[in-house]
């Protein structure tokens, strides 16, 4: 069907002379494609670079403000008892050198984040943070960001260096030979002599082009091999020894479910069996214990030093009424935390007490070695086919009916840091009709609004921009529209992460692939191609896909592709994320907007300390890779099409680097994921060079017919690469072609723990037996 339809393109496009108009006039008095100098993209460079600027400026002032905004702040309750033991020993042997006063709180602050870097002298100036990013060392950040920080920062590098190669390639080889062609006009500041549209059909230049898009797919996939094979990512001993088993019959006892293992497998011995409960009120229970605890203790100190009882508002955004109305009278804060504690206390003994009587059918069990561990998985995912039903059949033991084995579904374990214990009581229909909900709502809201490009079609419709149409001035017709699109991709994945984060997902692993996966296909459709089809918004992509005259009008649209003004666009928006997306990455306003509603909301000043040290967030590593992901993919779509494009998609990825080694080290919490997510990413690699041999295969088709040679072999290496990919993807074939080389480390030590900031647990740290038990987080 494919051939077919390519070579029906081809025919069409050879008696097409002048797809210009016809793109131009489906975006009637539209702003983004208009003829410009050089596209545009001076005047675009310059006011972004300047906005830059202004923001990065705007960074450095809030940094200085709202110093406790980000995990800079983050002082755990653990954290301030071991500093506490560290001061008074450090009192007692220097009574000198003792600290006094609001130096302790800087002290806090500082340590909180290090205690091998002496931040003071690091991050001690107004802008002195730009040149620590550069002297932050990787094994600094593997302490206290953990080690998917450094496989994602180990990621970029890799992407760098390839764009360094596939820049050099371009720009040096590619950008001269479209330049010497002569089939647009003649002008020093024609933006279209730079791009492939400027060469003729029949030139034999265009093999290079095809060519390099290949080798750009063998640059890609040696690249990931090389990352991959440098990760040499650690697996703890308790996960390869631990089988994670849903579908236990509810009140099955650990006992009997260790019986059984010891029945049906000899020389086997399970070192622990834990049902699992639905815990996540009691969670809720207990953090909002402590918060309670917090105040009293808050309040309680603050009388002791000034001998006059406080009074509080107990609403919500109590400590912003100034007025005292009926409903709203404030309380003596002491006596109020706590009748609150109290009561929060009866309520978690209550639900601790019903905890037993909520079994979940799941179980965490640990085995004494990797080996039985092994075989145990093997018995119950092997499918053996009797009749017409395949299943497994597992070794049977005295409790096999009691426990109901054939219902078992049985995996390894995630890292018990890895599992949100709150979510696994929502599973089954329930939970896939969340999930239905939640993406069918998802997919209507960016069904009709999925690009920029509807709300200016919108705007003209109404002759908004009239007054300005004859202008024909770069700012309007290249800057707001790019700025534009980078809001909406900015939005996004924010949309895309929430939608993630109420289908409750066990694992946070599991919500950041599903986040990855889903952003970056919206992404793909919202920045790469709807606005090169010309399209405004999935709805209208649809009705073109399946309209009846589909045939006899594609041709024109796929011509779109490589009108000169399109690939300006696309370099314009890599210029916007480079510059302003990274710059706002840098001030993180929507973890901003969420701390100043956090302590608006806040009933006295006792929360609102609460909520400054505890306001820091894991770092999303699946919203980073889509993101990320997405204009690396703009990048290799369009450089053979545009080379030009690929400096600033370069530049990107250097600030990119930059922003991101910051955050992951001063602004966020350590996360524990395991290597699927990384996986993922690489694979949304390989898919950017495949994509460029897509625009390449329809370019040459348009232009020379499908039975061409050089379409003909584009289409051949394109559908080989498919195939590979999809052999290797679902049926693990052609290992040593793919682009995943990686090497798994067996490791003795506890994983970090995020509560810690990093640092390894203590020896009277929850032992490795009792870690797969739900741990009460302190909020």
């Amino acid at each position: 069907m494919l051939p077919f339809l390519l070579a029906t393109l081809g025919t069409t496009a050879l008696n097409n002379s002048n797809p210009k108009d016809y793109c131009y006039s489906a975006r009637i008095r539209s702003t983004v494609l208009q003829g410009l100098p050089f596209g545009g993209v001076p005047t675009v460079l310059a006011l972004d670079f300047m906005c830059f600027l202004a923001l990065l400026f705007l960074f450095s002032i809030l940094r200085k403000v709202a110093w406790d905004y980000g995990r800079l702040a983050l002082v755990t309750d653990a954290d301030r008892r071991r500093r506490q033991q560290e001061r008074e020993r450090v009192e007692q042997e220097y009574v000198a050198s003792a600290m006094h006063g609001d130096s302790h709180d800087r002290y806090e602050r500082l340590t909180s984040v290090s205690s091998s870097v002496d931040f003071d002298q690091r991050d001690n100036g107004f802008c002195s943070w730009l040149t620590a990013i550069f002297r932050i060392k990787d094994d600094e950040i593997r302490d206290k960001c953990g080690g998917d920080a450094v496989h994602y920062l180990s990621f970029q590098r890799h992407i760098i260096g390839l764009l360094v190669v596939v820049g050099v390639l371009s720009v040096g080889i590619v950008l001269p030979v479209n330049f010497s062609g002569d089939l647009l006009e003649n002008n020093a500041y024609s933006f279209g002599r730079t791009t492939i549209a400027n060469l003729k059909s029949g030139n034999n230049l265009l093999w290079l082009h095809t060519s390099f898009a290949f080798l750009y797919l063998l640059l890609t996939v040696y690249s990931m091999r090389r990352h991959t094979s440098k990760m040499r990512y650690k697996e703890d001993d308790l996960v390869k020894r631990t089988l994670f088993i849903n579908g236990i019959s509810k009140y099955a006892e650990s006992e009997k479910i260790k019986k059984h293992f010891e029945e049906a497998y000899p020389n086997c011995t399970v070192l622990e069996a834990r049902p699992c409960y639905n815990v996540a009120r009691l969670m809720f229970l207990d953090a909002e214990r402590k918060k309670a605890e917090r105040g009293k203790l808050y309040f309680t100190n603050l009388q002791s030093k000034e001998n006059v009882p406080t009074m509080i508002n107990p609403k919500p955004c109590g400590h912003l009424c100034c007025c005292v109305v009926r409903g709203c009278e404030q309380v003596e804060a002491i006596e109020y935390y706590t009748k609150l504690e109290q009561k929060l206390k009866e309520d978690y003994k209550r639900e601790k007490e019903k905890v037993n009587e909520k079994p979940l059918g799941m179980a965490f069990v640990t085995f004494h070695n990797e080996t039985i561990t092994a075989i145990i998985l093997k018995d119950f995912n092997v499918c053996k086919c009797q009749g017409c039903t395949c299943r497994g059949e597992p070794r049977s033991s005295s409790c096999s009916e009691s426990l109901h084995i054939s219902n078992w579904t049985v995996s390894y374990a995630p890292d018990p840091q890895n599992i949100y214990w709150e979510h696994l009581s929502i599973r089954g229909f329930i939970w896939w009709l969340r999930c239905l909900v939640i993406n069918v709502v998802l997919f209507i809201l960016l069904f009709f609004l999925t690009t920029p490009a509807i709300i200016i079609t919108t705007m003209d419709k109404f002759n908004v921009t009239k007054p300005v149409e004859y202008l024909n001035n770069p700012i309007i017709t290249q800057f707001f529209p790019t700025l534009l699109l980078w809001c909406f991709s900015a939005l996004l994945p924010t949309i895309v992460y929430y939608s993630a984060f109420f289908e409750a997902h066990w694992t946070r692993s599991g919500e950041n692939r599903t986040t990855m996966h889903k952003c970056y296909t919206f992404l793909i459709f919202m920045v790469l191609l709807l606005p090169s089809l010309g399209l405004s918004s999935l709805d209208l992509f649809f009705r073109w896909l399946f309209d009846k005259k589909f045939l006899a009008e594609a041709a024109i649209r796929f011509e779109c592709v490589f009108l000169p003004d399109n690939g300006a666009f696309f370099v314009n928006y890599v210029i916007a994320s480079a510059f302003i997306g990274n710059a706002m990455d840098l001030l993180r306003i929507p973890g901003l907007l969420m701390y100043m509603i956090r302590l608006c909301l806040a009933r006295s000043a006792a929360e609102r300390r609460n909520v400054k040290r505890h306001q820091a967030y894991e770092f999303q590593f699946g919203a980073a890779y889509a993101w990320m992901m997405c204009v690396f993919t703009v990048v290799m779509t369009y450089s053979i099409t545009c080379p030009i494009i690929v400096p600033f998609g370069l530049m990107y990825m250097l600030l990119k680097h930059l922003v991101d080694r910051y955050n992951l080290y001063y602004a966020y919490l350590p996360a524990k994921l395991d290597k699927k997510i990384h996986s993922g990413a690489v694979n949304q690699v390989v898919a950017a060079p495949i994509l460029c041999l897509f625009w390449l295969l329809f370019f040459s088709t348009m232009r020379t017919g499908f039975l061409a040679p050089t379409s003909m072999f584009t289409f051949v290496v394109l559908v080989i690469t498919i195939v590979i990919c999809l052999c290797h993807v679902c049926f693990g074939h052609f290992k040593y072609l793919s682009a995943h080389n990686y090497k798994i480390e067996h490791t003795e030590t506890d994983a970090v723990d995020p509560r810690s900031n990093g640092r390894p647990p203590t020896a009277a740290a929850v032992p490795k037996s009792a870690k797969y038990i739900a741990q009460m987080r302190s909020c």
